[in-house]
């Protein structure tokens, strides 16, 4: 697959404090790439350096082969963008916002291909009423359709689900994966992960300024379960369960959790027994996105 973005080590320090600590990733033709983790991780700064609002210390970015620190115009070229709130002329339609950012952009639409647009972005019936009179869900799609006039390989989305009702996240999801089957790449940062857990490919995990996790989501919706460990001594456990299996554990405040790729219960159990550790409880759950989420960026993480 085409690689469409590509960001190694890059790190972003503001006076002495590292904001982004050497952030590698890559996203390939239409993907659909969750950017998640809690407030203040570092996701829209990240992005704002894709997007060039701001500049990286180190490291490099490159978008569709070309570095954006030396080749900014044509790299800039690929992508669409919504960072934080699209911002529009109210007392115009939304035909003509759409007709003023047609203007600026230098690959131009004709009139078929930009009903198509308007189509895409569920707008045909309000197109041609004043912004000033359009829901929130509504002015976000109209901010899609506008980063997508200049035709761009990379939609980057920062929370473009924030303050949206039950009806307008749905038609958001909607919207980004016909944009996925037509071949754009999006890559979209949020902290519903309810809605990212329905239209990404994969997930990139930030917290405290590094990226600590990226997955596939076919691989989170596998089945993989999680082995919960209560004992009478859970720092003990820890350092057992460390010296004798190559194992994912993470320390909770009253238990132990394991991701499991096999079932050892047994072999586990008995290896605390042996140490002369007391089993208080030992059970498997399913984990779903969100437990995994919240386990990944807990104090510590995996």
């Amino acid at each position: 697959m085409t690689e469409v973005i590509s960001l190694q080590n890059v790190s972003k320090l503001i006076g002495n404090k590292q904001i982004i600590e050497n952030a590698s990733f890559t996203v390939e033709q239409g993907q659909v790439v969750g950017l998640l983790g809690p407030n203040g991780a570092g996701k829209t700064t990240i992005i704002r350096m894709i997007v060039g609002l701001m500049k990286h210390n180190k490291g490099s970015i490159t978008i569709m082969g070309n570095p954006l620190e030396t080749s900014f115009k044509a790299a800039i070229a690929s992508v669409g963008a919504i960072v934080e709130n699209p911002e529009f002329y109210n007392y115009l339609t939304g035909y003509e916002n759409l007709m003023q950012y047609q203007r600026m952009a230098k690959t131009k639409m004709t009139a078929t291909e930009m009903d198509d647009l308007i189509h895409q972005v569920h707008l045909e019936g309000h197109i041609n009423q004043k912004v000033k009179t359009y829901s929130l869900g509504m002015r976000q799609r109209l901010g899609v359709a506008q980063a997508l006039i200049h035709r761009p390989k990379l939609l980057v989305l920062d929370e473009p689900m924030n303050g949206l009702d039950p009806k307008g996240m749905r038609e958001f999801r909607e919207m980004i994966l016909m944009l996925r089957e037509q071949g754009v790449s999006v890559l979209v940062s949020s902290h519903q992960l309810s809605d990212i857990e329905q239209i990404a490919d994969h997930l990139i995990v930030v917290q405290k300024g590094k990226v600590t996790h990226q997955v596939t989501m076919a691989s989170l919706k596998s089945g993989k379960n999680v082995l919960i460990i209560k004992t009478d001594n859970d720092d003990e456990a820890l350092n057992v369960l460390k010296a004798n299996f190559h194992l994912d554990v993470l320390r909770l405040s009253d238990e132990l959790q394991i991701s499991l790729e096999t079932d050892n219960r047994s072999e586990i159990a008995a290896t605390l027994v042996n140490a002369g550790i007391g089993l208080k409880e030992m059970k498997v759950q399913q984990s779903s996105l969100e437990e995994t989420f919240l386990a990944w960026t807990e104090e510590g993480g995996l």
